[in-house]
């Protein structure tokens, strides 16, 4: 069979290959052809186009760099056609991959998203556009197959591919124990604009917790001199690069701010406090816009709160080290913690990994159809 997924990010590139490799041992035969990165080109894909040459992100980035959007989608879209796969899979990336599916269903193509774009958060009129150009979604969040109810559309939830990276992770690196200091993880997100807003408030509460060793994960593609007028105030404040899951193996405790990392750090197991602060204007904005009860995608996946969000005014030094203090020293906090990440991750395993749960339907759907 010949397959031709398109990723437009690194985390794309991560969980597109871990698809890849599941398609292999599923299809001996298979031929497949990737938008993505290093990763899906070492599991076994020919590489068309880097993730690196899609990345264009902000509004004002994004008109900057249209002709060369253009150019993609229309580079893109004659590969597809030389290659006439059997299915064409897309993994997130919607703002690209929803207009190759628009195009690819008046092809005729088989169509399967994997990762659904965010939609039960905002922008739900997407929903049509995918009902109309998607033959199969493939969910990683229990609840999008509720949501998708809703709207009379069918999903199957494959379970949630982190589970695998990390667990894989923990199999091949040991945990070591530093008797003498313990580590509370600092990770503050990957744009300057958001690590100024919440860092500062991050590392004051360092100085009332001098027994221990704050480590700040930096966001890679940041300069170094970025954060050292941040940490230079702070003796017992180190930091780290391209290494936050080794980071996170060895962390008592860690301070996140909302994204896929609230995530990775429950599946570490580590306790956590998530913390959240923008601009005023936007944050009432998106408070409109976004429809959801919590922001820490752990929270949102068990719809109860397992772990203190610190939104906005409430993102205080004074509040962050109240829930520390529980977390590190409340006996009955911390088990019941343990217990809801036990839960999260039974429920994110799905009876097997969430790539070769994707695989077997993608192979399934082809073979049926041819």
């Amino acid at each position: 069979m010949r397959y031709y997924i398109i990723a437009g990010e690194a985390s794309g590139d991560l969980h597109g290959s871990n698809l890849i490799k599941a398609l292999h041992n599923i299809d001996a035969t298979a031929e497949i052809t990737c938008w993505g990165g290093e990763l899906m080109e070492r599991a076994g894909a020919r590489l068309v186009k880097h993730y690196k040459d899609l990345a264009f992100m902000g509004f004002v980035e994004v008109i900057k760099n249209l002709p060369a959007i253009i150019k993609n989608l229309s580079f893109c879209k004659e590969d597809i056609k030389q290659c006439s796969p059997d299915v064409l899979i897309l993994i997130d990336y919607p703002g690209f991959n929803l207009r190759i599916a628009k195009w690819a269903k008046k092809q005729g193509l088989k169509v399967v998203y994997y990762i659904s774009p965010q939609v039960w958060a905002w922008k739900e009129n997407r929903v049509n556009t995918i009902k109309e150009c998607v033959d199969k979604m493939l969910v990683i969040l229990p609840f999008e197959k509720e949501f998708y109810a809703k709207w009379n559309y069918e999903v199957d939830y494959v379970g949630h591919p982190l589970v695998e990276v990390i667990e894989q992770y923990k199999a091949d690196n040991k945990k070591t124990i530093n008797s003498i200091t313990k580590t509370i993880a600092l990770l503050p997100g990957s744009r300057k604009q958001e690590i100024l807003k919440k860092l500062p408030i991050m590392l004051e509460v360092s100085k009332q917790l001098p027994s221990y060793q704050f480590v700040v994960a930096k966001a890679p593609g940041l300069e170094e001199s970025f954060y050292d007028h941040l940490l230079t105030p702070y003796p017992n404040v180190t930091s780290t690069a391209n290494k936050t899951y080794e980071l996170l193996l060895d962390a008592t405790a860690a301070i996140v701010t909302s994204g896929t990392a609230t995530l990775e750090t429950a599946l570490f197991g580590v306790p956590e406090v998530i913390c959240y602060k923008g601009n005023p204007l936007s944050y009432q904005i998106a408070k409109r816009l976004i429809k959801i009860k919590f922001i820490g995608l752990v929270n949102l996946i068990m719809n109860k709160e397992v772990v203190k969000e610190l939104i906005q005014n409430e993102l205080t030094t004074e509040n962050i080290l109240h829930e520390l203090e529980l977390i590190l020293h409340n006996t009955q906090k911390k088990e019941q913690v343990n217990s809801d990440y036990a839960a999260l991750k039974s429920l994110l395993q799905k009876g097997g990994s969430a790539s070769s749960n994707a695989a077997s339907i993608v192979y399934a759907m082809i073979k049926n159809h041819n």
